[in-house]
């Protein structure tokens, strides 16, 4: 304050005015009654709400617990400028007060939280009770009576709603004073209820696992505040678990040495190496429990997260019951093979002929290979042989944008495997309708892009699948592995106990594709040809990161679309190892952005975290949610659905800036709405990671090589990259960068124990 009296006096003396300076001040507080509730989205609380400050009104945004026309407000937080709408306060955090005068009071109860009671009714009350109104519904409801019109039933409803809100409203100003946000306090509600302050002060760790989006380090500042000591047994348990789940996050592994445990956990508690008996101490209280599962990884003692643990148990138990319960093994495929050869005017390959008849015989197969070795050929054999006989096919993938293009290549329905399964969200928890109390009703599962695949997904599948259902699981060992924990695929055919058919040759089609010969020429660790003399595989020399970011636009907005008509840019897809830098994902999505979708008058605009979203913007999902609800036209008729998934990209195709709301067109024709809370699992889309491309395919890829960190920087990344494409490649950068790439073996070792389960009779289906 000292320092801005100082100023005012400085800017009076110069003859200055100050009045533009309050353009830039950012207010920090809001108190006042609220006037109208504007907008309110139920499903994730954000609201506008009209704030009246006497006979001055402001508008407030924010995600709010339920709030009632005539309360009063403090809100804390900051002015924005929106485009369309001017300015509006953006709030962080809020103090409710119960209204105090007459005519409040009347507009908060017709306000519609309290139910049945309108304008009438709630003048009726207060002409009976005045300013005590709400302290006699809180406590001595049955007075109610004296009112006209209001029955013993409408008395005891008018209370329980009015108890229903105090309590939220309680409990989220209860969250906040820990340095919670909004957001945040009412997603915490909606998990424990009027149980939100006994479930914090008891244990506020319960968070990490209770409530979706909420991670040690937020419950470690909040148990701070709430006076939890560092070495409280709680803190220790919730330190380990924390490190055990980003151990399977971050790294895939599902199992890790006790001592490698203990170290980690030390570091993130922030605790002396004095303190590892007591770490030590709570990993055995955790097994004794039932948290942790206790195990050995290469001869030391390990654990597991058990639901991890068990998921692999069964994992390897229904796969070997799978693979006994086969009703097809004496069958002799060659005549059919012999058939889908004629009808299709092609010769297979003699191990492709082999890959088809041992997939066909077997309960569980595994058929891998590289780009061109006829996997998809494969599929399409096995589709027409089978149902020839008779059999019910279900194809599957783990992505939209993969099961999209095994419908394509087929020509029959593919789904993602969430949505074959009839994913749910019941409780707050992921869970699926299909499962061993009611399973799939098909004969064979075909999944593609298995590499994908981590151990949840793989583990809620075979939970669906009936012991006489046939599994084909097609994919490409060399790829990047899932995203999620475990190393499914690897596993698998390293335990040599699931049939398993490798495809090297590749396929007489794809002989002349430079993108598939560079492709295994680069799995095998040798260069790629980069002469330029091929029609689909390029590669052009800049060694400054800023030239190839300039390049990279000009290839996506005029080059390649002249140089190839059927690839426009909408088409092409940059695909980078990293996002910081000139020509990382981040940079990369500003420039191509402002090229490709530039400002327009006629396209609506809004900011969200100091980025800038345009209709016409090229976006994509970057987590799933499973709640996401969306509509799609198919054969004419609406049909409705929820869930989008990592990796889905679209189009921004509308925005309502007074609500708030996004919407997005996805590729497969899905459209669903966004309000601001969900619009943090959005990212421009022009640019991204190759660890993000995973799963999917793109006419035209675009490939920035200029060296970085050598655990990203891999072959395996590289192969991925490349892999992506259908019509062309092009890599950018320095050929020396490109050579150290493939000749960098680097794969982060995924510590799992899936393999050993396989290869052991001790483990029966749990």
């Amino acid at each position: 304050m000292l320092v801005f009296a100082f100023f005012v006096f400085l800017c009076k003396a110069l003859r200055l005015t100050i009045a533009p300076l309050k353009e830039y001040i950012k207010v920090m507080k809001l108190e006042g009654v609220v006037g109208d509730i504007i907008f309110r989205n139920k499903e994730t609380g954000y609201t506008i709400l009209e704030i009246k400050q006497g006979m001055v009104s402001s508008v407030a945004t924010g995600k709010f617990p339920i709030v009632g026309t005539g309360e009063e407000v403090v809100l804390e937080g900051e002015y924005q400028v929106n485009p369309k709408y001017g300015r509006q306060f953006a709030a962080t955090s809020i103090k409710i007060s119960e209204p105090t005068t007459r005519d409040t009071i009347i507009k908060y109860l017709s306000s519609g939280l309290i139910t049945g009671v309108g304008v009438v009714t709630a003048t009726n009350i207060v002409n009976v009770f005045g300013e005590k109104t709400l302290k006699v519904i809180e406590e001595e409801p049955m007075k109610l009576k004296q009112v006209k019109g209001v029955s013993e039933r409408k008395a005891v409803e008018i209370f329980q709603c009015y108890q229903d809100i105090k309590k939220m409203q309680n409990a989220v100003m209860f969250l906040q004073k820990y340095d919670i946000s909004i957001n945040l306090a009412v997603k915490i509600y909606e998990v424990y209820k009027d149980k939100t302050k006994l479930m914090l002060q008891k244990n506020p760790y319960k968070l990490v696992e209770d409530v979706d989006g909420v991670g040690f380090k937020t419950a470690d500042k909040i148990a701070s505040k709430m006076g939890v000591k560092e070495d409280s047994p709680f803190r220790i348990k919730a330190g380990i678990v924390y490190c055990l789940n980003e151990y399977a996050e971050k790294q895939g592994s599902t199992v890790i040495a006790k001592n490698k445990l203990c170290e980690s956990a030390l570091g993130t508690l922030e605790l002396p190496v004095s303190y590892e008996g007591e770490v030590l101490g709570e990993i055995t209280n955790l097994e004794i429990e039932g948290t942790l599962k206790s195990t050995l990884l290469d001869d030391e003692d390990a654990v597991a997260i058990t639901k991890l643990y068990n998921m692999e148990k069964y994992i390897a138990s229904k796969l070997k019951l799978l693979s006994n319960t086969s009703s097809n093994l004496k069958l002799n495929y060659a005549k059919d093979i012999d058939e889908f050869e004629r009808a299709n005017n092609l010769a297979l390959h003699e191990n492709q002929r082999r890959a088809i008849e041992s997939a066909c015989k077997e309960g569980v197969s595994v058929i891998t290979g590289g780009p061109g070795t006829g996997k998809t050929t494969i599929i399409k054999a096995i589709l027409h042989i089978l149902e020839a006989h008779g059999q019910k096919i279900m194809l599957m993938a783990p992505t939209g944008r993969a099961a999209k293009r095994m419908e394509e290549q087929t020509g029959k329905e593919a789904a993602t495997i969430h949505r074959a399964l009839e994913v749910n969200f019941n409780s707050g928890r992921l869970g699926f309708n299909r499962n061993e109390n009611n399973p799939l009703e098909t004969d064979v599962v075909i999944v593609d892009e298995v590499s994908m695949i981590d151990v949840y997904v793989l583990s809620s599948l075979l939970r669906a699948l009936t012991p006489r259902t046939k599994l084909i699981l097609v994919g490409d060992k060399d790829q990047l592995m899932s995203v999620g924990a475990g190393n499914v695929l690897g596993d698998i055919i390293a335990s040599e106990q699931v049939n398993t058919l490798t495809l090297t040759q590749i396929y007489r089609q794809a002989e002349t594709s430079m993108i598939i010969l560079n492709a295994h020429a680069i799995n095998n660790g040798e260069m790629p040809d980069l002469s330029k003399k091929s029609s689909d595989f390029f590669y052009s020399s800049s060694f400054v990161p800023s030239e190839v970011a300039s390049e990279i636009v000009d290839m996506v907005a005029e080059r390649i679309p002249k140089f190839r008509s059927d690839i426009p840019s909408e088409k092409i897809q940059v695909i980078a190892p990293m996002k910081a830098g000139d020509a990382g994902t981040n940079n990369l999505n500003v420039l191509l952005r402002e090229k490709l979708n530039p400002k327009d008058p006629s396209k609506a605009e809004m900011e969200f975290h100091k980025v800038i979203y345009r209709v016409g913007d090229k976006v994509m999902q970057t987590a799933n949610n499973y709640e996401q609800q969306w509509i799609k036209i198919e054969n004419g008729r609406v049909v409705e659905g929820m869930g989008v998934f990592n990796g889905d990209i679209g189009y921004i195709d509308q925005i309502n800036v007074q609500s708030g709301e996004v919407y997005v067109c996805f590729e497969d024709g899905r459209r669903a709405g966004y309000s601001i809370v969900e619009m943090e699992d959005l990212v421009h889309a022009y640019a991204i990671t190759i660890h993000k491309s995973q799963g999917s395919e793109f006419d035209a890829v675009i490939i920035p090589i200029l060296g970085g960190n050598p655990m990203l920087f891999s072959k395996n990344l590289l192969y991925t990259a490349v892999t992506r494409a259908k019509k062309m490649v092009v890599l950018i950068g320095k050929k020396t960068n490109i050579y150290h790439m493939i000749k960098n073996e680097y794969m982060v070792r995924r510590n799992t124990n899936l393999k050993k389960f396989l290869c052991s009779n001790d483990y029966m289906l749990s």
